[in-house]
């Protein structure tokens, strides 16, 4: 039977290599039902389809990581458990090719990359085809778009694993082997996506609002690229071109800081006019599918319904609570529970950007004072209010429309005006400009409602509170690095800012030890409850003490002061999972 059986397999064998042979184009005629690159790409309408996916690989989290960057950066006590337990391998610094963070994320951008790479391709072959102007229009800001994605993407993993030195893909595989390359210099990497993101400022518009009809609003835009060209001079060092580039933004694009910081932080006035790159989501069904964010952002810093997942490190909390008042802006006037006038408690940066259980002046999660809206009893004594639900529920799990669900509505601002404005200072302060420097610092305290930095009377707004301190370079960037970036952009962006910010200036391992030696204990105290009873709230405020005095179970950064090591972890490293998929990978 066996014998029989083989002589039968090389019977059909023998029949199949002869009708290749007489009938070969019979047998290579594609299947009219599939969708493959030749029967796909031939028009507008396909380019449309293929940007929208770039645009989904684009709003999918695992792009940013960003409560894992927070875990690793000095920004965050990262675990999900509450303290003193902590077993985040992020926030320890013992992570490595095979943690999950590294392997998403690049993942993630190779995505990105390889969809973007579908488009470029197909609209560079499809232009000058269509036969319409504004068609042909249409193909060059697509193709101007993918570019500018495989650019965004090229930034993150440039800025975020192996010193800058990835694998740079230009066009889409066609064979097996085509999927192996090396990996190329930093400086390579650096020269494509910058060529990527000029192409993308030529070609984009610099608005896509055409009169009322807003649903092209969140697509990239002109400004977007000359805001990302800045920051990729910044991050080299390179402070006069940087300069060039953020003044460009800051004169040529129409943003402006909007006049409230809540505006930033909620789904309270979204595309606003100071966001230069942001990621759309909703509840509601488009199409019939689900749009909302499925990366547990929320749910992973929010103070009810939450994992504790990221709450904000004690030094920052410290920072957020004494973010001095700017007396003379009629906003932080508010009336007191005796009826009188008073003054806030704390800033409206600080109100909008954390919640503190001694906040009696901002609502949280449904309760008048945000002390009563969640329970801030059991070490964690202050939560970020940016991208959760707070204003909209009574927990993350009680928005409407989410079933009960981790989804969310809130954008992902990945990139907005004030950024660029303290980025720009920076520049300035570096090319000996002090003067300047403070004047875009105070316009971000003076939108917070801050007391300004500089002599009484001094700079752009004279009759607004100063700190009557004079600035030089060393004083004002130190406020820069260790305050203003912190209060104003902390738990922001597209993952990873601050990790990026602490390894250029070579302060990462000097911080953690620094802030590891810090001490703290919980305070207590009595509030009114809805029904005016007065109610005590356990170790809900966090204090710093003197060296001695404080508790043990609130110490920080240990083991990152401990085990932090440059060469391992001042960047993601390449995962493991491609260094076995890519044999190609190291030979140079």
């Amino acid at each position: 039977m066996k014998k029989l059986f083989k002589i039968n397999i090389v019977l059909i064998i023998a029949f199949c290599l002869a009708m290749t042979g007489c009938k070969d184009d019979f047998l290579e005629q594609d299947n009219p039902n599939n969708i493959s690159p030749a029967t796909f790409w031939n028009n507008i309408q396909d380019l449309r389809y293929g940007i929208t996916a770039v645009y989904d690989a684009f709003s999918n989290g695992n792009s940013y990581r960003l409560v894992d960057e927070l875990a690793r950066s000095d920004y965050a006590w990262s675990n999900g458990w509450q303290r003193p337990n902590n077993t985040n391998i992020y926030y320890q610094q013992t992570f490595n090719e095979a943690s999950t963070a590294p392997i998403q994320k690049w993942s993630n951008l190779y995505t990105t990359i390889f969809r973007a790479n579908q488009v470029i391709a197909a609209a560079e072959r499809l232009a000058g085809t269509h036969g319409n102007e504004d068609t042909e229009l249409e193909n060059t800001q697509i193709l101007a778009q993918a570019r500018w994605h495989r650019a965004f993407a090229y930034f993150n993993l440039h800025n975020h694993f192996n010193s800058g030195s990835v694998v740079i893909w230009d066009e889409v595989p066609t064979s097996a082997t085509g999927y192996y390359k090396t990996v190329s210099s930093s400086q390579e990497v650096l020269d494509f996506y910058r060529a990527d993101l000029m192409y993308a400022e030529a070609n984009l518009p610099v608005t896509w609002v055409d009169g009322n009809d807003e649903r092209d609003l969140g697509r990239v835009t002109s400004g977007s690229a000359v805001a990302l060209l800045g920051q990729s001079y910044l991050y080299q060092g390179d402070f006069a071109t940087a300069s060039d580039y953020f003044k460009r933004v800051i004169d040529n694009y129409g943003y402006s800081l909007t006049p409230h910081p809540m505006s930033n932080m909620t789904t309270y006035d979204e595309l606003n006019e100071e966001s230069i790159i942001e990621i759309i989501y909703t509840l509601a069904l488009i199409d019939g599918k689900s749009s909302a964010s499925t990366a547990n952002i929320n749910q992973l810093l929010a103070g009810s319904g939450g994992w504790f997942g990221g709450v904000a490190a004690n030094w920052l909390i410290q920072e957020y609570r004494n973010d001095p008042l700017d007396f003379s802006d009629e906003r932080n006037r508010v009336t007191l529970s005796d009826g009188s006038e008073g003054f806030r408690k704390y800033s409206l940066r600080t109100s909008y950007s954390v919640a503190i259980a001694d906040d009696d002046d901002t609502p949280y999660y449904g309760a008048s004072k945000t002390g009563l809206g969640a329970p801030f009893n059991v070490k964690m004594t202050c939560f970020w209010r940016k991208h959760t639900n707070w204003d909209l529920a009574e927990s993350e799990r009680e928005v409407e429309g989410t079933d009960g669900t981790t989804i969310s509505g809130v954008n992902e601002r990945l990139l907005r005006l004030a950024e660029i404005y303290l980025n720009y200072a920076e520049c300035q302060i570096e090319l000996g400009n002090i003067d300047e420097a403070l004047l875009y610092i105070n316009k971000v305290r003076r939108r917070a409602g801050v007391q300004l930095l500089g002599p009484i009377g001094s700079g752009e707004f004279p009759f607004n509170d100063h700190d009557n301190i004079t600035y030089n370079a060393s004083n004002l960037m130190d406020h820069l690095r260790y305050k203003e970036y912190p209060l104003e952009l902390s738990c922001e962006g597209p993952g990873g800012d601050r990790n990026i910010d602490l390894r250029r200036w070579g302060v990462k391992k000097q911080r953690f030890i620094e802030l590891s030696q810090r001490e703290y204990v919980g305070t207590s105290f009595q509030m009114e409850n809805e029904e005016g009873n007065l109610i005590w709230k356990w170790g809900a405020l966090c204090d710093e003490v003197a060296i001695g005095d404080g508790d043990p179970d609130w110490a920080e950064f240990q083991e990152a002061a401990d085990l932090y090591n440059e060469s391992q972890h001042a960047y993601w490293p390449i995962p493991n999972t491609e260094v076995i998929a890519n044999p190609d990978l190291y030979n140079f």
